[in-house]
């Protein structure tokens, strides 16, 4: 790492800038994010020599000027190269910064985006790596149960919901409030044994009857809750290598975070449906490293065994040792560790590559790759921190902003729900500072938004 400027001093914001123009700052902020990579240092620059007042005044230019909010956007950036740029030339956090000279809301949502304190816990700095490698060595011995929001309903009876299915779609007009309510609130299995017995009572496919009765989102959600979690998770595979494009978030979401056993389900669930393996599927539809990985990733073989601390030591000093710029090296040896190993044994070569780095290994591979690749490791890395979490910054990212991404939205709800959903929003609401039910009241209604938060479960 570079050693700091000489005579370099953080010069702090408690005075007010001379010649301050709210406006012109918030015109160069937004120059310095847009385009093709952005003028990091020049963001920090603006950020660290205007007073409190005057950064809340650029924030208001910012949302007048383009209709978007500066945190938001800042957001967007990688803060961690932000903090070491300030590190590197003021020789003090920017957490610290921020934490003594700003204050109310903007210094809690400043804060919130810093992500943490270089002075303190120092993630990724030399004179903090030992304790960085000390949170990691308690990570890895912590243990969460992981709870889902819709369990098996009691006194359950497939006959009469069977019966009330059938009535609440029967004659003119559609009972959509019946619907939801039983279909919500019984688990998949529960759901398989109605839709057996609305077969046998009616001769019908409750599947066909549902498709026919509800539509848009309601419908996908619906349809989705009633399928078997392998078919699916088969399904939206399909759909993501379907059409034109092809959806790769959806495919590293989906093949990133399942565990073997679900993999293998999968793979089972797309040649019975689909008559074509998943790997066959991937191969035609994706290239280069990003098939390599994907195609590894399906074959649901990653080790289950403990951690092995030698043979973590060796994985880490393997990534750690890659020249730098030699992009292909790199992705061929992360591919190798990341996609094979279990996730514990995983955890340890994180600490250990920061014992040995003073680096996350998040943090290397968004500095050295790019693309499909980047975000596939960048998942699996984050999986193997915090799956909840993980699936809680997509949960937000599928509704921030302008429109929602209801595809995410639906999917993520349907998968976790009997797994970790509930996990999802203790995460949610400890980053983001609302609950996953008010954020899905606030860009979300109709039917579709009742649904969402039946599976939701709750308000935290």
């Amino acid at each position: 790492m570079a050693k700091p400027a000489q005579g370099a001093k953080y010069r702090g914001s408690i005075h007010d800038f001379p010649d301050f123009d709210p406006n012109r700052d918030a015109e160069a902020l937004y120059a310095a994010m847009k385009g093709f990579g952005s003028d990091k240092e020049a963001i920090l620059e603006l950020i660290t020599s205007r007073s409190n007042r005057q950064r809340q005044e650029v924030s208001q230019s910012y949302k007048s000027l383009y209709g978007k909010d500066l945190i938001a956007d800042l957001n967007e950036l990688d803060m961690l190269d932000i903090r070491e740029i300030f590190r590197t030339k003021y020789e003090k956090s920017l957490y610290s910064m921020i934490k003594n000279d700003t204050s109310g809301e903007y210094k809690k949502a400043l804060l919130k985006l810093c992500g943490g304190d270089d002075d303190a816990a120092g993630q990724f700095f030399p004179e903090a790596a030992q304790v960085a490698y000390q949170m990691w060595e308690l990570s890895a011995v912590a243990r969460t149960e992981l709870k889902g929001t819709v369990r098996p309903a009691n006194d359950f009876n497939p006959d009469s919901d069977a019966k009330a299915l059938r009535k609440a779609m029967k004659g003119i007009g559609t009972d959509e409030a019946t619907i939801i309510d039983i279909i919500t609130h019984r688990s998949n299995a529960q759901r398989q044994q109605i839709r057996q017995n609305f077969k046998s009572h009616f001769g019908r496919d409750l599947m066909a009857d549902l498709k026919s009765e509800l539509s848009g989102d309601l419908a996908r959600l619906i349809l989705g809750l009633m399928m078997p979690p392998a078919h699916y998770d088969a399904k939206q595979l399909k759909k993501a290598m379907e059409g034109a494009g092809t959806d790769e978030k959806a495919l590293i979401e989906i093949l990133a975070t399942r565990t073997n056993a679900e993999i293998r389900a999968i793979n089972e669930a797309y040649k019975e449906d689909y008559h074509k393996s998943l790997e066959d599927a991937l191969s035609s539809d994706t290239s280069g490293h990003f098939r390599r990985i994907l195609i590894s990733l399906a074959t649901g073989n990653r080790e289950e065994g403990g951690e092995d601390r030698d043979r973590a030591r060796e994985d880490a000093q393997e990534i750690a040792d890659t020249p730098s710029g030699d992009k292909t090296s790199l992705e061929t040896r992360f591919m190798t560790i990341l996609c094979t190993r279990s996730y514990p044994h995983l955890r340890r070569v994180f600490q250990e590559f920061i014992k040995m780095t003073n680096y996350d290994v998040e943090h290397t591979i968004k500095k050295e790759m790019s693309g499909d690749v980047r975000d596939a490791f960048v998942a699996i890395v984050q999986s193997v921190k915090n799956k909840p979490l993980f699936f809680a910054d997509k949960l937000y990212k599928s509704m921030k902003g302008a429109g929602t991404d209801e595809k995410t939205l639906t999917r993520i709800m349907v998968s976790r729900s009997e797994i970790d959903l509930l996990n999802i929003r203790r995460e949610f609401v400890e980053k983001y500072d609302m609950s996953l039910h008010q954020a899905i009241e606030g860009d979300t209604s109709g039917d579709f938004l009742k649904a969402l938060l039946a599976v939701c479960g709750g308000e935290d």
